[in-house]
Protein backbone atom coordinates (compact mmCIF):
# COMPACT_ATOMS: atom_id res chain seq x y z
CA UNK A 1 0.00 0.00 0.00
CA UNK A 2 1.63 3.30 -1.05
CA UNK A 3 1.98 6.10 1.48
CA UNK A 4 -0.50 8.84 0.58
CA UNK A 5 0.31 12.30 1.93
CA UNK A 6 -1.25 14.63 -0.65
CA UNK A 7 -3.82 14.69 -3.45
CA UNK A 8 -1.06 14.45 -6.07
CA UNK A 9 -0.13 11.01 -4.68
CA UNK A 10 -3.67 9.82 -5.46
CA UNK A 11 -3.54 11.46 -8.88
CA UNK A 12 -0.42 9.48 -9.86
CA UNK A 13 -2.09 6.18 -8.96
CA UNK A 14 -5.32 7.26 -10.65
CA UNK A 15 -3.49 7.96 -13.91
CA UNK A 16 -2.06 4.43 -13.92
CA UNK A 17 -5.33 2.66 -13.16
CA UNK A 18 -8.04 4.40 -15.20
CA UNK A 19 -8.47 4.26 -19.01
CA UNK A 20 -7.07 7.24 -20.86
CA UNK A 21 -10.41 8.62 -22.08
CA UNK A 22 -11.75 8.86 -18.52
CA UNK A 23 -8.51 10.26 -17.14
CA UNK A 24 -8.58 12.91 -19.89
CA UNK A 25 -12.26 13.63 -19.19
CA UNK A 26 -11.34 14.53 -15.63
CA UNK A 27 -7.96 16.11 -16.21
CA UNK A 28 -8.72 18.60 -18.96
CA UNK A 29 -10.49 21.83 -19.77
CA UNK A 30 -11.95 23.51 -22.82
CA UNK A 31 -10.02 25.01 -25.74
CA UNK A 32 -6.49 26.08 -24.63
CA UNK A 33 -7.16 25.04 -20.98
CA UNK A 34 -5.99 28.44 -19.71
CA UNK A 35 -8.84 28.71 -17.17
CA UNK A 36 -8.41 25.05 -16.19
CA UNK A 37 -4.75 25.70 -15.32
CA UNK A 38 -5.33 29.04 -13.57
CA UNK A 39 -8.03 27.56 -11.34
CA UNK A 40 -5.22 25.88 -9.43
CA UNK A 41 -2.25 28.17 -10.05
CA UNK A 42 -4.10 31.29 -8.85
CA UNK A 43 -4.47 29.75 -5.39
CA UNK A 44 -0.65 29.69 -5.25
CA UNK A 45 -0.55 33.49 -5.56
CA UNK A 46 -2.23 33.84 -2.15
CA UNK A 47 0.05 33.46 0.86
CA UNK A 48 -0.73 32.59 4.48
CA UNK A 49 0.34 34.55 7.56
CA UNK A 50 1.99 32.33 10.15
CA UNK A 51 1.15 33.29 13.74
CA UNK A 52 2.85 31.93 16.87
CA UNK A 53 2.26 31.79 20.61
CA UNK A 54 -1.46 31.28 20.01
CA UNK A 55 -3.41 28.59 21.87
CA UNK A 56 -4.00 25.85 19.28
CA UNK A 57 -5.86 23.37 21.49
CA UNK A 58 -9.50 22.45 20.97
CA UNK A 59 -9.44 22.90 17.20
CA UNK A 60 -12.32 21.89 14.94
CA UNK A 61 -12.94 21.97 11.21
CA UNK A 62 -16.69 21.41 11.70
CA UNK A 63 -19.16 24.01 10.46
CA UNK A 64 -22.40 24.23 8.45
CA UNK A 65 -23.31 24.50 4.78
CA UNK A 66 -26.91 25.60 3.98
CA UNK A 67 -27.85 24.75 7.55
CA UNK A 68 -26.44 21.21 7.45
CA UNK A 69 -23.69 20.19 9.85
CA UNK A 70 -20.49 19.18 8.07
CA UNK A 71 -17.19 17.75 9.35
CA UNK A 72 -15.40 20.39 7.29
CA UNK A 73 -16.58 23.00 4.76
CA UNK A 74 -16.07 20.68 1.81
CA UNK A 75 -18.72 18.97 -0.34
CA UNK A 76 -18.17 16.45 -3.10
CA UNK A 77 -19.04 18.25 -6.34
CA UNK A 78 -21.26 16.72 -9.01
CA UNK A 79 -19.10 14.93 -11.57
CA UNK A 80 -20.59 13.25 -14.63
CA UNK A 81 -19.50 9.70 -15.53
CA UNK A 82 -18.15 9.07 -12.02
CA UNK A 83 -19.20 5.43 -12.40
CA UNK A 84 -16.81 5.13 -15.34
CA UNK A 85 -13.84 6.17 -13.20
CA UNK A 86 -14.48 3.17 -10.96
CA UNK A 87 -17.24 0.57 -11.00
CA UNK A 88 -20.28 1.85 -9.04
CA UNK A 89 -18.32 5.05 -8.46
CA UNK A 90 -21.19 7.29 -7.35
CA UNK A 91 -22.32 4.79 -4.72
CA UNK A 92 -18.78 4.43 -3.38
CA UNK A 93 -18.17 8.19 -3.29
CA UNK A 94 -21.52 8.83 -1.60
CA UNK A 95 -20.78 6.21 1.07
CA UNK A 96 -17.36 7.71 1.76
CA UNK A 97 -18.83 11.22 2.05
CA UNK A 98 -21.60 10.05 4.37
CA UNK A 99 -19.19 8.26 6.69
CA UNK A 100 -16.86 11.26 6.74
CA UNK A 101 -19.66 13.73 7.39
CA UNK A 102 -19.59 15.91 4.27
CA UNK A 103 -22.24 16.40 1.55
CA UNK A 104 -22.20 14.33 -1.63
CA UNK A 105 -23.70 15.85 -4.79
CA UNK A 106 -24.95 13.39 -7.40
CA UNK A 107 -24.80 14.51 -11.03
CA UNK A 108 -27.76 14.07 -13.36
CA UNK A 109 -25.17 12.60 -15.78
CA UNK A 110 -24.15 9.91 -13.29
CA UNK A 111 -23.81 6.24 -14.11
CA UNK A 112 -25.48 5.06 -10.91
CA UNK A 113 -29.03 6.36 -10.72
CA UNK A 114 -30.43 8.53 -7.97
CA UNK A 115 -32.42 5.51 -6.76
CA UNK A 116 -29.24 3.39 -6.67
CA UNK A 117 -27.39 5.93 -4.53
CA UNK A 118 -30.36 6.37 -2.17
CA UNK A 119 -30.61 2.59 -1.73
CA UNK A 120 -26.95 2.32 -0.70
CA UNK A 121 -26.79 5.32 1.66
CA UNK A 122 -28.65 6.21 4.84
CA UNK A 123 -28.48 10.02 4.93
CA UNK A 124 -29.82 12.61 2.48
CA UNK A 125 -27.48 13.74 -0.29
CA UNK A 126 -27.66 16.63 -2.77
CA UNK A 127 -28.71 16.27 -6.40
CA UNK A 128 -27.43 18.33 -9.32
CA UNK A 129 -29.63 19.09 -12.33
CA UNK A 130 -29.04 20.89 -15.60
CA UNK A 131 -31.38 23.37 -17.23
CA UNK A 132 -33.01 21.09 -19.80
CA UNK A 133 -35.62 21.77 -22.46
CA UNK A 134 -37.83 18.84 -21.42
CA UNK A 135 -39.90 20.35 -18.59
CA UNK A 136 -41.68 17.06 -17.93
CA UNK A 137 -38.35 15.30 -17.50
CA UNK A 138 -37.18 18.08 -15.16
CA UNK A 139 -40.34 17.76 -13.10
CA UNK A 140 -39.89 14.00 -12.81
CA UNK A 141 -36.23 14.48 -11.85
CA UNK A 142 -37.34 16.68 -8.93
CA UNK A 143 -39.96 14.09 -7.95
CA UNK A 144 -37.32 11.36 -7.99
CA UNK A 145 -35.01 13.56 -5.88
CA UNK A 146 -37.81 14.06 -3.34
CA UNK A 147 -38.50 10.33 -3.25
CA UNK A 148 -34.78 9.72 -2.65
CA UNK A 149 -34.90 12.23 0.27
CA UNK A 150 -32.37 14.60 -1.30
CA UNK A 151 -31.91 17.63 0.95
CA UNK A 152 -30.87 20.13 -1.74
CA UNK A 153 -30.95 20.70 -5.48
CA UNK A 154 -27.86 22.12 -7.17
CA UNK A 155 -28.89 23.77 -10.44
CA UNK A 156 -26.06 24.11 -12.97
CA UNK A 157 -26.55 27.27 -15.04
CA UNK A 158 -23.31 27.51 -17.04
CA UNK A 159 -24.00 24.70 -19.50
CA UNK A 160 -26.66 26.07 -21.83
CA UNK A 161 -24.29 25.06 -24.60
CA UNK A 162 -21.34 22.72 -24.32
CA UNK A 163 -17.80 24.12 -24.23
CA UNK A 164 -15.46 22.35 -26.64
CA UNK A 165 -13.16 19.92 -24.87
CA UNK A 166 -10.64 18.79 -27.46
CA UNK A 167 -9.48 15.63 -25.65
CA UNK A 168 -13.01 14.28 -25.18
CA UNK A 169 -13.71 14.71 -28.89
CA UNK A 170 -10.46 13.05 -29.94
CA UNK A 171 -10.96 10.17 -27.48
CA UNK A 172 -14.56 9.57 -28.57
CA UNK A 173 -15.70 9.84 -24.95
CA UNK A 174 -18.82 7.79 -24.21
CA UNK A 175 -20.43 5.63 -21.54
CA UNK A 176 -19.89 2.76 -21.90
CA UNK A 177 -16.69 3.45 -23.86
CA UNK A 178 -16.73 2.85 -27.60
CA UNK A 179 -14.64 -0.19 -28.48
CA UNK A 180 -12.00 0.96 -30.94
CA UNK A 181 -8.53 -0.49 -31.49
CA UNK A 182 -7.05 2.43 -29.55
CA UNK A 183 -9.50 2.30 -26.61
CA UNK A 184 -9.35 -1.50 -26.30
CA UNK A 185 -5.54 -1.46 -26.32
CA UNK A 186 -5.54 1.11 -23.53
CA UNK A 187 -8.23 -0.63 -21.47
CA UNK A 188 -6.28 -3.90 -21.65
CA UNK A 189 -3.56 -2.22 -19.57
CA UNK A 190 -6.10 -1.31 -16.84
CA UNK A 191 -6.91 -4.80 -15.51
CA UNK A 192 -8.21 -3.75 -12.09
CA UNK A 193 -10.58 -1.21 -13.65
CA UNK A 194 -11.76 -3.75 -16.21
CA UNK A 195 -12.50 -6.45 -13.64
CA UNK A 196 -14.57 -3.97 -11.66
CA UNK A 197 -16.55 -2.88 -14.70
CA UNK A 198 -17.22 -6.47 -15.76
CA UNK A 199 -18.69 -7.08 -12.30
CA UNK A 200 -21.27 -4.29 -12.38
CA UNK A 201 -24.49 -3.83 -14.35
CA UNK A 202 -24.17 -0.02 -14.08
CA UNK A 203 -22.56 1.11 -17.34
CA UNK A 204 -25.05 3.67 -18.73
CA UNK A 205 -26.36 7.04 -17.56
CA UNK A 206 -28.73 5.69 -14.93
CA UNK A 207 -30.76 8.88 -14.51
CA UNK A 208 -31.43 9.23 -18.24
CA UNK A 209 -31.76 5.82 -19.91
CA UNK A 210 -35.30 4.56 -19.41
CA UNK A 211 -36.43 7.88 -17.91
CA UNK A 212 -36.10 10.47 -20.70
CA UNK A 213 -38.59 10.26 -23.54
CA UNK A 214 -37.26 8.09 -26.36
CA UNK A 215 -34.02 7.12 -24.59
CA UNK A 216 -34.02 3.33 -24.33
CA UNK A 217 -30.33 2.60 -24.80
CA UNK A 218 -26.90 4.19 -25.32
CA UNK A 219 -27.44 4.74 -29.05
CA UNK A 220 -30.51 6.92 -28.48
CA UNK A 221 -28.82 8.70 -25.56
CA UNK A 222 -26.29 10.58 -27.70
CA UNK A 223 -28.96 12.24 -29.82
CA UNK A 224 -30.97 13.16 -26.72
CA UNK A 225 -27.90 14.70 -25.05
CA UNK A 226 -27.12 16.79 -28.14
CA UNK A 227 -30.55 18.41 -27.95
CA UNK A 228 -31.26 18.34 -24.21
CA UNK A 229 -29.67 21.53 -22.88
CA UNK A 230 -31.74 24.70 -23.08
CA UNK A 231 -29.89 27.60 -24.77
CA UNK A 232 -32.88 29.90 -24.11
CA UNK A 233 -32.50 29.75 -20.31
CA UNK A 234 -33.40 32.91 -18.40
CA UNK A 235 -33.83 33.92 -14.76
CA UNK A 236 -37.60 33.50 -14.90
CA UNK A 237 -37.08 29.83 -15.77
CA UNK A 238 -34.59 29.45 -12.93
CA UNK A 239 -37.16 30.89 -10.53
CA UNK A 240 -39.66 28.38 -11.91
CA UNK A 241 -37.26 25.50 -11.26
CA UNK A 242 -36.81 26.73 -7.69
CA UNK A 243 -40.58 26.75 -7.21
CA UNK A 244 -40.85 23.32 -8.83
CA UNK A 245 -38.37 21.92 -6.29
CA UNK A 246 -39.64 23.74 -3.20
CA UNK A 247 -36.64 22.96 -0.99
CA UNK A 248 -33.04 24.07 -0.46
CA UNK A 249 -31.81 25.45 -3.80
CA UNK A 250 -28.19 26.10 -4.81
CA UNK A 251 -27.22 27.75 -8.10
CA UNK A 252 -23.91 26.55 -9.56
CA UNK A 253 -21.92 28.36 -12.23
CA UNK A 254 -21.87 31.99 -11.04
CA UNK A 255 -18.75 33.91 -12.10
CA UNK A 256 -19.97 37.50 -12.20
CA UNK A 257 -21.29 39.83 -9.50
CA UNK A 258 -24.33 40.81 -11.59
CA UNK A 259 -25.35 37.16 -11.98
CA UNK A 260 -24.84 36.68 -8.23
CA UNK A 261 -27.32 39.50 -7.61
CA UNK A 262 -29.84 37.79 -9.90
CA UNK A 263 -29.40 34.51 -8.04
CA UNK A 264 -30.11 36.37 -4.82
CA UNK A 265 -33.22 37.89 -6.39
CA UNK A 266 -34.71 34.49 -7.34
CA UNK A 267 -34.28 33.32 -3.75
CA UNK A 268 -31.42 30.82 -3.96
CA UNK A 269 -30.13 29.52 -0.62
CA UNK A 270 -26.54 29.52 -1.90
CA UNK A 271 -24.52 30.12 -5.02
CA UNK A 272 -21.40 28.31 -6.18
CA UNK A 273 -18.73 30.50 -7.73
CA UNK A 274 -17.65 28.16 -10.50
CA UNK A 275 -16.37 28.05 -14.07
CA UNK A 276 -17.23 24.35 -14.43
CA UNK A 277 -13.66 23.36 -13.62
CA UNK A 278 -12.39 25.28 -16.64
CA UNK A 279 -14.50 23.10 -18.95
CA UNK A 280 -16.83 25.76 -20.37
CA UNK A 281 -15.64 29.32 -21.17
CA UNK A 282 -11.89 29.17 -21.61
CA UNK A 283 -10.33 32.56 -20.85
CA UNK A 284 -12.74 33.25 -17.98
CA UNK A 285 -11.37 34.20 -14.56
CA UNK A 286 -10.45 31.45 -12.15
CA UNK A 287 -13.06 30.94 -9.44
CA UNK A 288 -10.77 32.19 -6.67
CA UNK A 289 -10.11 35.46 -8.57
CA UNK A 290 -13.83 35.93 -9.20
CA UNK A 291 -14.76 35.27 -5.55
CA UNK A 292 -13.95 38.69 -3.97
CA UNK A 293 -16.20 40.79 -6.22
CA UNK A 294 -19.08 38.36 -5.79
CA UNK A 295 -18.67 38.38 -2.02
CA UNK A 296 -18.65 42.16 -2.07
CA UNK A 297 -21.89 42.18 -4.08
CA UNK A 298 -23.95 39.59 -2.16
CA UNK A 299 -21.85 37.93 0.50
CA UNK A 300 -23.79 39.08 3.55
CA UNK A 301 -27.17 38.14 2.04
CA UNK A 302 -26.60 34.63 0.69
CA UNK A 303 -24.18 31.76 1.26
CA UNK A 304 -21.37 31.95 -1.27
CA UNK A 305 -19.62 28.66 -2.00
CA UNK A 306 -16.79 27.97 -4.46
CA UNK A 307 -15.49 25.15 -6.64
CA UNK A 308 -12.88 24.71 -9.41
CA UNK A 309 -9.21 24.31 -8.55
CA UNK A 310 -9.31 23.05 -4.96
CA UNK A 311 -6.63 20.41 -4.49
CA UNK A 312 -5.63 20.85 -0.85
CA UNK A 313 -6.72 21.85 2.61
CA UNK A 314 -4.79 25.07 2.17
CA UNK A 315 -6.95 25.91 -0.86
CA UNK A 316 -10.02 25.36 1.32
CA UNK A 317 -8.49 27.55 4.03
CA UNK A 318 -7.78 30.39 1.58
CA UNK A 319 -11.28 30.32 0.11
CA UNK A 320 -12.92 30.29 3.53
CA UNK A 321 -10.67 33.05 4.85
CA UNK A 322 -11.64 35.19 1.84
CA UNK A 323 -15.27 34.83 2.90
CA UNK A 324 -16.71 31.71 1.26
CA UNK A 325 -19.05 29.57 3.38
CA UNK A 326 -18.27 26.30 1.66
CA UNK A 327 -16.08 24.63 -0.96
CA UNK A 328 -16.45 21.70 -3.36
CA UNK A 329 -13.94 19.15 -4.62
CA UNK A 330 -14.43 17.30 -7.90
CA UNK A 331 -11.15 16.12 -9.38
CA UNK A 332 -9.60 15.70 -5.91
CA UNK A 333 -12.08 12.98 -4.94
CA UNK A 334 -12.13 11.49 -8.46
CA UNK A 335 -8.37 10.90 -8.18
CA UNK A 336 -8.98 8.97 -4.98
CA UNK A 337 -11.91 7.03 -6.41
CA UNK A 338 -10.05 5.99 -9.53
CA UNK A 339 -6.98 5.09 -7.49
CA UNK A 340 -8.55 3.07 -4.68
CA UNK A 341 -12.34 3.11 -4.85
CA UNK A 342 -14.26 4.12 -1.74
CA UNK A 343 -11.11 3.99 0.40
CA UNK A 344 -9.47 6.45 -1.98
CA UNK A 345 -12.32 8.94 -1.64
CA UNK A 346 -12.00 8.67 2.13
CA UNK A 347 -8.25 9.20 1.84
CA UNK A 348 -8.75 12.35 -0.27
CA UNK A 349 -11.04 13.77 2.42
CA UNK A 350 -8.60 12.82 5.19
CA UNK A 351 -5.72 14.51 3.35
CA UNK A 352 -7.68 17.72 2.84
CA UNK A 353 -8.95 17.82 6.42
CA UNK A 354 -5.44 17.24 7.81
CA UNK A 355 -4.02 20.07 5.68
CA UNK A 356 -6.91 22.37 6.61
CA UNK A 357 -6.58 21.67 10.33
CA UNK A 358 -2.78 22.02 10.47
CA UNK A 359 -2.61 25.15 8.32
CA UNK A 360 -5.48 26.79 10.20
CA UNK A 361 -3.67 26.17 13.49
CA UNK A 362 -0.38 27.58 12.20
CA UNK A 363 -2.26 30.70 11.14
CA UNK A 364 -3.48 31.09 14.73
CA UNK A 365 -7.10 30.00 14.24
CA UNK A 366 -8.96 27.16 15.93
CA UNK A 367 -12.37 27.19 14.25
CA UNK A 368 -13.74 27.77 10.79
CA UNK A 369 -15.86 30.64 12.07
CA UNK A 370 -12.68 32.48 13.14
CA UNK A 371 -11.22 32.56 9.63
CA UNK A 372 -10.90 35.96 7.96
CA UNK A 373 -8.69 37.83 5.51
CA UNK A 374 -6.31 38.72 8.34
CA UNK A 375 -4.59 35.35 7.86
CA UNK A 376 -4.00 35.97 4.16
CA UNK A 377 -1.50 37.92 2.10
CA UNK A 378 -3.36 38.67 -1.14
CA UNK A 379 -1.39 40.36 -3.96
CA UNK A 380 -2.45 43.87 -4.88
CA UNK A 381 -4.75 43.73 -7.87
CA UNK A 382 -5.41 39.99 -7.40
CA UNK A 383 -8.83 40.32 -9.02
CA UNK A 384 -7.25 42.15 -11.92
CA UNK A 385 -7.31 45.76 -13.06
CA UNK A 386 -9.34 45.91 -16.22
CA UNK A 387 -9.84 48.70 -18.71
CA UNK A 388 -13.39 50.06 -18.60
Amino acid sequence: MPVITCIDDLKRIYKRRVPRMFYDYSESGSWTEKTFRENTSDFDDIYLRQRVAVDMTGRSTATQMIGESVAMPVALAPVGLTGMQHADGEIKAARAAEKFGVPFTLSTMSICSIEDVAKHTTKPFWFQVYTLKDEDFMRRLFERARAARCSAIVLTVDLQIMGQRHKDIKNGLSAPPKLTAKSVANMMTKAQWGIGMLGTKRKFFGNIVGHAAGVKDSSSLSSWTAEAFDPSLNWAQIAKFKEMWGGKFIIKGILDAEDAKMALKVGADAIIVSNHGGRQLDGALSSIRALPSILQAVGDQIEVHIDSGIRSGQDVLKAMAMGAKGTYIGRSFIYGLGAMGEAGVTKSLEVIQKELDTSMALCGRRRIEELDKDILLIPEGFEGRWQI
